[in-house]
């Protein structure tokens, strides 16, 4: 029988391990904030960001299509078959995409940068190539190691990783002649590809038990085929792939609203203060499916602890929003002038329902891909992206908030009312014959 204690030793490792990865974004933000030109490059950095991630969208769900079907050596071989194909196809669009008839239609005509921008974020994205790769590696060994409960060797994984992203931007610093975006995109590439090595290597012994003898307690299926891992992926895929749609869109509506290019500038750093909270949730989600259990027994211990997790981050995010504190992080700790600083408050204020919404999101989504309806979890990502669209559409259009404001906004409503679709499939689903 799980208990409450089984799934808090689970979780944490994992917790740590995205926490890890949330806090490159307050240490290479803050990086970039004491170069030259702070304000445009963390712009750059942003937007290179935003468009990085949207190309790597379809590794992004490779840990968890790892977690839910390796189960033997077979399975295993056909997942690094899939790995190495979407791998290739990532890494194909991170070149063609900083190709400059490329990079200049979508930069210049597409989101409409202006050229102080777009040019650092050129750099930024060359610098950003070997990343997509690096990380669908990393998460599909990753998922091997958390589907037979190796979560502490994620999390060393991690420490790795931060270490290789924090010494090489710092490194890079001291030549005194990059610009601040290349530097952060540099470090993260760094950390991604010395984690990718490392887990791997941590991952051998596991891997060469998958080789001998099947996980215990999984049934027995149907051996595993491309088609079947590209069904049950896709659906994961669009959903990244549409999420990570968000930020570019929120570009170009930023760009047309008050104060562009400091909504640019500051939004990247709320979003990466926000993130930290966030992550608990994120982490939860490849807990829920790796315990939920194949008739979902063990679903109550999971929320239990999951609205632990989520009380528990928001009151934090709280007493950090809407105190002197924050101020003082976004000064002191990301390094910002007292100007951005001040303008980032609001923003910051408006995101407060998000940790609680990460943790519910991978609640409903763990219950969905554990029972197949992987669709579900795709369609609730375009009900948020639609959403955070109109949301935003009317602000800019009929309010004169900036555009940092407007987007915090728009992302909140968008995430509840995503996560509101959620809740509606997973109850549908118990309500079915078949539940």
């Amino acid at each position: 029988m799980l208990t409450t204690r089984d799934v808090f030793r689970f979780w944490i490792p994992l917790c740590a391990t995205w926490l890890m990865m949330g806090a490159e974004g307050p240490v290479l933000t803050s990086i970039i904030a004491r170069l030259a030109d702070p304000t445009l490059n963390l712009a750059a950095y942003g937007v290179a960001i935003a468009v990085g991630m949207l190309i790597e969208s379809p590794v992004i769900h490779l840990l968890s299509t790892t977690v839910a079907l390796a189960r033997d050596k077979h399975s295993l071989e056909e997942l690094q078959k899939y790995t190495l194909k979407v791998n290739v196809l990532v890494t194909v669009g991170m070149v063609v995409v900083v190709m400059p008839p490329f990079y200049n239609l979508m930069a210049i005509s597409i989101l409409r940068l202006p050229a102080d921008i777009a040019t650092p974020m050129h750099w930024a994205l060359i610098g950003m190539i070997p990343f997509p790769a690096a990380v669908g590696f990393r998460r599909s060994i990753q998922g091997v190691l958390i589907r037979y409960g190796h979560t502490r060797l994620v999390a060393m994984g991690t420490i790795v990783r931060f270490a290789a992203m924090a010494g090489s931007a710092l490194l890079l610093v001291l030549t005194n002649s990059l610009p601040g975006a290349l530097i952060g995109t540099l470090g993260l590439s760094s950390g991604v590809v010395a984690e990718a090595f490392t887990t791997r290597f941590m991952a051998r012994k596991v891997i060469a038990t998958m080789h001998n003898e099947p996980l215990a307690g999984v049934p027995t299926r149907q051996p595993l085929t491309q088609r079947d891992i590209f069904r049950f992926h896709l659906p994961l895929a669009m959903t990244s792939l549409i999420s990570f749609a968000v930020m570019p869109m929120l570009t170009i509506f930023m760009n047309r609203a008050p104060l562009p290019i400091m909504s640019l500038a500051v939004l990247p750093v709320v979003d990466s203060l926000v993130f930290l909270f966030r992550s608990f949730g994120f982490s939860y989600q490849e807990v829920g499916i790796a315990l939920m259990g194949e008739k979902r027994e063990n679903e109550a211990v999971i929320r239990r602890v999951g609205w632990y997790i989520a009380a528990g981050t928001t009151a934090l995010l709280a007493v950090l929003t809407f105190t002197p504190l924050l101020d003082h992080v976004y000064r002191h700790m990301y390094g910002l002038t007292e100007e951005l600083a001040a303008f980032a408050v609001l923003p910051t204020q408006l995101l407060i329902v998000l940790p609680t919404v990460a943790v519910m999101y991978s609640v409903q989504r763990s219950i969905l891909i554990t029972s197949r309806r992987n669709v579900a979890v795709t369609m609730s990502t375009v009900t948020e992206v639609v959403s955070v669209a109109v949301v935003m559409a009317c602000l800019v259009t009929l309010t004169s908030w900036s555009g940092a404001v407007a987007a915090a906004a728009a992302m909140s409503i968008g995430r509840l009312l995503a996560n509101a679709y959620l809740t509606r499939e997973v109850r549908a689903l118990k309500s079915s014959p078949s539940a």
